[in-house]
């Protein structure tokens, strides 16, 4: 299943790579177009038309690869008794640790190979299939293009390369001892300063954008324009970054509160389990509540744009009430399709959980035996992994929604429309060239009506973002204790 998973993953991440080259491919410029008109007039969607919307694009299907790598990486500890026996042998011929896990990598290393290959044949045949235009000549897709060679082998031969190192990250903190035991080194309570500072840095990075290019604006500072993108991406992924690294402290904490408090079997395994390595929910749930934060900036961005929807038709209506408003919804539906990104994000988060959890009841399947030998039901120690699982989660979903959300509150809180104005001249031409526009005897001034309206909060889709959130982790541990059966065997006792 491990090799399985890992070829899966790297023919996923193929195809996100060799998407984004293609869609680079397109080029500022079509053939048969002049230099005033860019737009690539050939395909339906704007977001491919548009010059200016194809860099969200390909960001996109490049953010899709992190979930997808970080399975990769997970594939990797999972603690299958044959691959440590034969990683215990290979210490036994004389290897060192190192040299075991770079063995271990390598194996990922040539899984995500073979996985890229797969990637790459899909990707040609679907370039071949789809090729298909409309009526009107138009394409779904940017089939009428391909990468350069040299590019498309750059991207595949890539994937395997990331995936061993994404692996040897992953095992960095794992031993292989010759008797075949992986064990994680132990760790200490993690400090919760440090996820505090770099989600305080993120966040004002990001809001601070705002007050920035006003101050741009007045001075005249075109370098600090120019580094806009900087802080508004660098923000994002601090804020994220800040919000795993504070899932270690939140683990410890919970772990703390389940042990003082509780009084079932089930809640004090759980808990004493998460104070023992606070970072196993870091490492579980990082990928999704990183999916999470750009889950609620998501939900807030599409407040934003149904409320810029909303004092539009307004404002239109306040002008001519006869006339119906005029509304385009290419916003709200490219929000949708981020939306769609979002969900695939979480479906491979949810895989590389669900790989974590097994490896997790795979590595402590001896003492699970040893709990169930002296008399521990098997459902409790279910439960336990439940609450071990589940309860952490809870406030870190909660945590990186509002994240999300509220770094694009930070930035569209409000919406307004009209408060133009038009300037009529009283008076002689030369007259009103030398008198300034607050003279009401030579210019006359008229104001348009403007509206504003406040972004609300959009709890429904939060609610819901949650709900998906949580759903899956619930999903990825009844789906991870079908592991628990086979390794709670008191045969795992006497393995070696």
């Amino acid at each position: 299943m491990r090799v399985a998973l890992t070829a899966l993953s790297a023919a996923l991440a193929a195809l996100s790579v060799l998407a984004a080259l293609n869609v680079l491919a397109i080029g500022p410029l079509v053939p048969g177009h002049v230099d005033a008109d860019q737009w690539a007039q050939q395909y339906r969607s704007a977001l491919l038309r548009e010059p200016g919307l194809r860099p969200g694009v390909i960001l996109t299907f490049i953010l899709l690869t992190v979930p997808v790598f970080a399975l990769a990486g997970q594939c990797v500890r999972l603690g299958a008794p044959a691959r440590d026996r034969r990683l215990a042998a290979i210490r036994l011929a004389g290897a060192t640790p190192r040299q075991a896990v770079t063995v271990a990598a390598a194996e990922t290393g040539v899984a995500a190979l073979i996985g890229a290959g797969f990637g790459l044949a899909g990707y040609l045949v679907g370039h071949r299939l789809l090729d298909e235009p409309d009526a009107q000549g138009r394409l779904a897709l940017p089939t009428d293009v391909l990468p350069p060679v040299w590019l498309i082998a750059a991207g595949v031969a890539a994937i395997p390369v990331v995936a061993a190192l994404a692996a040897a990250l992953v095992m960095r903190r794992v031993t292989v001892s010759p008797l075949g035991v992986v064990r994680k080194a132990r760790r200490e309570r993690p400090p919760a300063i440090w996820a505090g500072l770099v989600l305080g840095v993120g966040i004002a990075l990001f809001t601070g954008l705002g007050p920035l290019m006003k101050l741009a604006d007045k001075h005249r500072i075109t370098w600090l324009a120019d580094w806009s993108p900087v802080l508004v991406y660098g923000g994002a992924l601090m804020a994220a970054f800040g919000v795993v690294l504070g899932t270690g402290w939140l683990s410890y904490t919970t772990g703390r509160l389940l042990h003082r408090y509780a009084r079932r079997p089930a809640p004090l395994l759980a808990g004493s389990r998460l104070m023992a390595d606070p970072w196993s929910g870091s490492r579980t749930l990082a990928v999704l509540l990183v999916c999470v934060v750009f889950a609620g900036g998501v939900a807030w961005t599409r407040s934003w744009f149904a409320a810029e929807d909303r004092i539009r038709a307004q404002y239109q209506r306040t002008l001519d009430p006869l006339q119906d408003p005029q509304l385009d919804p290419f916003y709200l539906n490219t929000v949708a399709l981020i939306d769609l990104a979002v969900l695939l994000g979480v479906v491979l988060a949810a895989l590389g959980m669900l790989v974590a959890l097994a490896d997790g009841i795979l590595t402590r399947r001896r003492a699970y035996a040893a709990l169930v030998a002296t008399g521990v039901p098997r459902p409790v120690l279910a439960r336990s992994i439940l609450w071990q699982a589940f309860v952490p989660a809870i406030p870190a979903v909660l945590i990186a929604l509002t994240v999300g959300a509220g770094l694009m509150a930070s930035l569209a809180s409000e919406v307004h429309a009209g408060g133009g104005g038009m300037t009529t001249c009283l008076t002689t031409a030369e007259q009103c060239d030398a008198t300034p526009l607050d003279d009401p005897t030579v210019w006359q001034v008229t104001k348009e009506p403007e509206l504003h309206l406040a972004v609300p909060v959009p709890w429904a889709e939060l609610a819901r973002d949650a709900g998906v959130a949580l759903g899956a982790v619930l999903a990825i541990v009844a789906i991870g204790l079908l592991f628990l059966r086979p390794s709670t065997d008191l045969e795992e006792i006497r393995v070696t």
